[in-house]
């Protein structure tokens, strides 16, 4: 009753709650709050003004505060603080009482007159506290301890996925903008080429077959910008999906793919570098190391379950004993002792338990090694890429101002009437190639620049 009105009184006053964490087992985390792997906070803004053009960092809030992954992974954090409380806990007494009101009846029949009856109360209390238990206790806690930082850094995976998966959505609704802008640009192009071509044809420089075949052209890049423009509204639905909004949600896009975001020659680090950090840092890994690590301990937990424990015990009595009738005279009874329990035989369930407990380290140890074989994959082919990408930057720009150049030299020579319409169409197609592969590029650059420190472990907000 005691410990219940201090608690009420700590909630009135605004103090912190001395029994909210009594023994120290939740991580700063819970009360911090969520921060990336370069320190960068997470901001959940209670509105987000959608009407403007959101930024990559803005998708990335949106969809760190929306995941329904990551609020799980939120919540396993709980649970595993509140399961190495309870294995804390056990190191402490436990203390029970009862108090009961009692009425007690006794008649004779025949004898009336020696009926009694009695109105009291008995009580009793019992302290218990394990002294010994060949470390059983310590198995848990430690075991425990794995499992909470194991939850931590399945957290911080969470969120790297999280984060690898909607920045290459944006990177893909980006690239499908820009694709689209360039069908529009395409498509205005050949509408001025057919202008001229009917200008031409109406003076009477070129043929009606001239005019035929720039409208043909025409048709073509409207049909081109109508597909890049349905290409450009599905990647803006799997956005919004990836950012947790409701599925009819409009965004605008702020960055302009054509502008790379970093081009940081810092990933070009050697391989082995990038699978040493990842080895170190790599929050999947970490947990997986943890999680075969509280495996180990459970199995002496498990073992130490079958040896002998030692307990001290002290027990009061006042009136009677829990479950009998009320005394007529008052009375009160202190027992005090130490009760030494020893395990004879269960039915060789321990050994098979302790098994079970093997059999689980050995699975652990195996994901373990998975993982670092999947990562250290990861990371071999977006170095890889990211170095194939960058390197491709330079002969996409270079490409695209020959294919300007090429395409008014072909304009000019066509107003003069040096060059036929077939040549100024086939010029227009290569242009709009290079600006394919312009924008292909730059996202392919962007894309494996993020995924490469994503497999690494390291993505955060500075990366972007």
């Amino acid at each position: 009753m005691a410990m219940w009105l201090l608690s009420a009184a700590c909630y009135g006053m605004d103090v912190p709650d001395v029994f909210d964490d009594p023994l120290q087992v939740n991580p700063d985390i819970l009360i911090s709050g969520v921060r990336l792997p370069d320190q960068s906070a997470v901001i959940c803004a209670p509105e987000v003004d959608l009407s403007q053009p959101i930024a990559l960092s803005d998708a990335v809030d949106l969809a760190l505060c929306h995941n329904s992954q990551i609020q799980m992974a939120w919540a396993s954090i709980k649970i595993q603080s509140g399961v190495l409380g309870q294995y804390k806990a056990a190191y402490l007494p436990t203390v029970t009482g009862t108090v009961s009101g009692l009425n007690t009846g006794v008649s004779y029949p025949g004898v009336s007159s020696a009926n009694t009856n009695t109105t009291g109360h008995t009580a009793y209390a019992n302290l218990t506290w394990r002294l010994i238990d060949f470390g059983g206790r310590s198995a848990n806690v430690d075991s425990a301890i794995n499992l909470l930082d194991a939850a931590l850094a399945s957290h911080d995976a969470t969120i790297q996925k999280v984060l690898s998966t909607v920045i290459g959505a944006y990177f893909d609704a980006l690239t499908a903008q820009a694709v689209h802008q360039s069908r529009i640009d395409m498509a205005q192009l050949a509408n001025h080429t057919m202008e001229a071509t009917l200008r031409r044809e109406h003076k009477g420089n070129s043929s009606v077959n001239d005019s035929l075949q720039a409208k043909t052209a025409l048709a073509k890049a409207k049909l081109a910008e109508q597909r890049a423009l349905g290409d450009y509204r599905k990647a803006l639905s799997i956005l919004v999906y990836h950012m947790g909004l409701t599925a009819n949600t409009e965004v605008l896009l702020k960055a302009q793919l054509e502008k790379p975001l970093n081009q940081d020659k810092a990933v070009f680090k050697a391989l082995q570098d990038w699978l040493v950090i990842a080895q170190d840092q790599h929050p999947a890994i970490k947990s997986a190391r943890l999680q075969w690590e509280a495996s180990k301990t459970k199995i002496l937990a498990t073992r130490s379950e079958g040896l002998p424990t030692v307990d001290f015990t002290s027990s009061f009595y006042q009136n009677g004993y829990p479950n009998q009738g009320m005394q007529h005279t008052q009375s009160d009874t202190t027992t005090v002792g130490v009760m030494l329990s020893i395990p004879l035989f269960e039915g060789f369930s321990r050994t098979y338990k302790i098994r079970e407990a093997q059999a689980q380290a050995e699975k652990d140890q195996a994901q373990l090694n998975d993982i670092e074989k999947q990562i250290a994959s990861e990371i071999v082919k977006a170095h890889a890429d990211a170095v194939s990408a960058y390197e491709n930057l330079s002969f996409a720009e270079s490409l695209f101002a020959a294919a300007i150049a090429t395409l008014e030299s072909s304009e000019h020579r066509y107003n003069k009437g040096a060059a036929d319409i077939l040549e100024l169409l086939s010029v227009q197609s290569a242009l709009a190639d290079a600006r394919q592969e312009k924008l292909r590029c730059f996202a392919e650059w962007q894309s494996a620049r993020l995924r490469l420190v994503a497999s690494a472990g390291l993505l955060g907000k500075q990366v972007l």
